[in-house]
């Protein structure tokens, strides 16, 4: 919101504040200043001209030379290239020894003629040309004929001025408006607000407006409030040009007299206007209602707007006329030939406006405004006020009444507050007359309930303000940040500590990143073809949550894995010649049975990985390594170790889709429910790797819920052994479906409390093993805590290990 500091001065008096100081008291009361330019860009000495004569400079075509009256008594002869110069104009007129931004004005003689100044356009003021009407934009600037001669072109342009440029924050939309930032200063000084007369005094024609238009609301639950005034007789042309001027401090570019009424009067109340051309509207109906399937609306920037059945228009009863509280329609554009004008005040719901203004990414002024829900106190009260500028700049005839509809009512807020809370949350002593001269100043109206107690009524224009806390930081900001004390912190308080899942995934980032990995950051949305590759990862029933206003059709859906981020990610490294890929993520995915939600879906937490490329570069003495299943295994094996779960982890060869059939295994967890499946690791798919372009790559995806449930990572600490160990190292020959885990999870159960530790150490398939056998070597570590066992015990216990394995998988021992 830009405000022009001589706009507001009108509303308030600001004799002794000047801008700088003014930006310091509001910025320090709440309503943060992003800067002050001054409207001079740096012009002095240039005063109103009136152009007697023009002729044709002698030798030069494109050259005039004028003569003008610059109010000094004398005419000065000066040479214009402008095209648009003529005689009769009133022009900005830079006399000799006038400074204009970068240049300074002299006697200088062009092609022969001598030259006693400069005839000015808007940008060599200093101006931004772009808000002015176009036939202003090039050549000179030309002021309106009544301009007066001889007079400060600082003063007729408003040039000494000074524009705060307000960043309001989403809650103080009160201070969309001139009149709010009015209301603010006044509370920030105290001083008394002058508000302009909204013109209720205006009926100059003998009909009613209710003989012209009639007004209804069909979609009640998307505007609470319509109303329209009907203006007969109206000269469309330029607005006044002090108007003008204001309007182009705020950033608006003038129009004409009807639409740069509506303009200012937004600015000034902060309530937007629309101005229909009352002979485009059928049989003289309004209906608010909303749009109808297939409808469609060229809008005043002369685009086509395809609209949905959830968005608000103003309709009569033939067509659309306007896309409500956003833009205008072109089929009911105020024009050179309007002549009757039906003028639109209303309070429409502010979702309703910020989703179709997002939808159609059309935002304007209007559904800035709306959007935030305007104040409807100010809703009839802006409509006057317009039609009274109307009548006096437009000829306007005002009939009498208001066209309206109504369908709630809008009561101000009675919020309770009490001194002992306000002292008590900010740390304070205040009185009881100085908290009740605080909401005087804010011109809230604060009744006793007793004992320091009030009830306080709030403005609508105020919606920010529904609890008591809103009203105690209203108090805390008047009486002045800086002037609150210091005090101890009450109360009992709570020593700051990760929660088990967040010092989980920390503790993984940090073993991941340590062991080399690389932690990436991938969109949560996919397209819904990615959420298919890996089914048994995010179940056989889960349907993809498709977004609303998605992005691209390759970001659609939410993902129900991440692997498929890490591929995309994999693939445009290895595009860019980074061969080595090692990848982690922890994310959530997101999980929904209903194909339509009617309930939120679940937001599951995961860790991923995937490993592509050399484990080790060649070197000159060695050969390169590259990564395979058991990197990808090692890295999870190590995490699940760090976390305190490593013995209950147990893997199992899998098939899922998506993953190598040969090279995969189920990651298991043993929980008290029973061994549960919480991921999957293994070498991808070839068919897989080749549509990603990628080599062999391996890849683990996990849930960690489960791993939050049972991790314990708190390390305890055991003594070094003092005894000595017993080692006996056996090969057996099994079938070659027993796997490697099947056997020491036997020989764990079957050797008893001596087993320190059993390991494989080698497999063997080849000419000594039948084909359908392999030899497995195993090392066994027997070891007693408090003594030296004997030959006797170890062997005992090492033929129970041989029978358990003879019994259980036909094993024979290898000589």
């Amino acid at each position: 919101m830009n405000v022009s500091y001589r706009w507001l001065s009108e509303y308030i008096d600001l004799s002794g504040i000047e801008p700088q100081k003014l930006t310091e008291m509001m910025t320090r009361g709440g309503i943060e200043i992003d800067s002050v330019p001054s409207r001079n860009a740096g012009v002095s000495n240039v005063v109103v001209g009136y152009v007697k004569t023009r002729e044709k400079h002698p030798d030069a075509d494109k050259l005039s030379v004028v003569t003008v009256d610059a109010g000094t008594g004398e005419d000065l002869q000066i040479v214009c290239g402008a095209p648009n110069i003529a005689a009769g104009q009133k022009v900005p007129v830079a006399k000799v020894g006038a400074k204009l931004p970068g240049i300074e004005i002299k006697k200088a003689k062009l092609r022969g003629v001598e030259s006693q100044g400069m005839i000015c356009s808007a940008r060599e003021l200093g101006i931004n040309d772009k808000l002015l009407p176009k036939e202003q934009q090039e050549g000179i600037l030309v002021l309106p004929s009544e301009t007066e001669i001889g007079r400060d072109i600082l003063d007729v342009l408003a040039l000494s001025d000074h524009i705060l440029e307000l960043d309001l924050t989403p809650n103080r939309s009160d201070c969309l408006s001139m009149l709010g930032v009015a209301y603010e200063v006044s509370a920030l000084t105290g001083r008394s607000l002058r508000l302009p007369d909204p013109g209720q005094d205006l009926y100059a024609a003998a009909d009613k407006t209710s003989d012209h238009i009639s007004v209804r609301i069909t979609a009640t639950e998307n505007c609470s409030l319509y109303t329209a005034r009907y203006i007969k007789g109206v000269k469309v042309g330029p607005s006044p040009l002090w108007m003008q001027n204001r309007l182009i401090a705020a950033g608006v570019r003038p129009i004409n007299n009807i639409v740069d009424i509506t303009n200012y009067v937004m600015l000034e109340y902060g309530q937007p206007l629309h101005a229909f051309d009352a002979k485009k509207i059928a049989e003289g109906r309004i209906d608010v209602r909303l749009a109808k399937p297939g409808e469609a609306l060229v809008t005043l920037d002369d685009q086509e707007r395809k609209l949905e059945p959830h968005m608000l228009v103003i309709a009569d009863g033939e067509k659309a006329l306007g896309l409500a509280g956003v833009m205008g329609g072109a089929n009911s554009e105020v024009t050179e030939d309007t002549t009757d004008i039906v003028l639109e005040s209303a309070k429409f719901d502010g979702g309703t406006i910020r989703r179709t203004s997002r939808q159609l990414g059309l935002r304007s002024e209007a559904s800035a405004r709306f959007e935030k829900e305007v104040d409807p106190s100010r809703v009839r009260e802006a409509l006057d006020r317009a039609a009274g500028l109307m009548a006096k700049y437009a000829e306007g005839l005002v009939t009498e009444g208001i066209a309206e509809a109504e369908t709630a009512s809008f009561e101000p807020a009675v919020v309770r507050l009490s001194l002992d809370r306000v002292n008590g949350m900010l740390g304070t002593s205040l009185s009881s007359l100085e908290a009740e001269t605080i909401l005087t100043r804010l011109q809230f109206a604060a009744v006793s309930a007793g004992n320091d107690v009030w009830d306080v009524t709030v403005p609508t224009r105020r919606g920010d303000m529904t609890r008591d806390v809103d009203l105690i930081e209203e108090v805390a900001r008047l009486h002045g940040y800086d002037e609150i004390p210091t005090t101890l912190i009450e109360g009992a308080s709570t020593a700051g500590s990760l929660t088990k899942p967040q010092a989980i995934r920390r503790e993984l980032r940090t073993l991941l990143t340590n062991a080399g990995l690389q932690e990436a950051i991938s969109y949560s949305v996919t397209s819904a073809q990615r959420t298919g590759l890996f089914p048994a990862l995010s179940g056989e029933d889960v349907k993809p949550i498709a977004l609303a206003m998605p992005m691209s059709e390759e970001r659609s859906v939410l993902r129900t894995t991440i692997l498929p981020s890490l591929m995309e990610a994999a693939a445009y490294n290895l595009t860019r010649k980074n061969n080595d890929i090692a990848l982690f993520e922890i994310a959530s995915v997101y999980h929904s049975d209903e194909e339509a939600l009617t309930r939120l879906p679940q937001e599951k937490p995961r860790l991923a990985l995937l490993l592509a490329g050399s484990r080790r570069a060649a070197g000159w003495n060695r050969p390169a390594e590259t990564v395979d299943f058991y990197d990808a295994k090692g890295l999870l094996e190590t995490a699940f170790r760090r976390l305190g779960i490593e013995a209950r982890i147990s893997y199992e060869a899998a098939q899922p889709e998506g993953f190598h059939p040969g090279r995969t295994a189920a990651i298991k967890l043993e929980t008290e429910r029973g061994a549960e499946t919480i991921g999957y690791v293994g070498q991808l798919h070839p068919e897989l790797q080749r549509e990603f372009d990628l080599p062999d790559t391996f890849a683990a995806e996990l849930s960690l819920a489960p791993v939050y449930e049972y991790a314990d990572n708190r390390i305890e600490y055991k003594p070094l052994p003092r005894y000595p160990a017993m080692e006996r190292d056996i090969a057996v020959v099994v079938d070659r479906g027993v796997s490697g885990g099947a056997l020491t999870a036997a020989i764990e159960a079957s050797a008893g409390e001596l087993l320190e530790s059993v390991r494989v150490f080698d497999v063997y398939t080849g000419d000594r093993v039948a084909a359908d056998k392999k030899s497995v070597a195993l090392a066994l570590v027997y070891r007693h805590a408090e003594r030296t066992l004997t030959d006797d015990e170890v062997t005992a216990a090492h033929g129970n290990v041989l029978a358990r394995l003879e019994q259980s998988f036909a094993a024979e021992l290898r000589k």
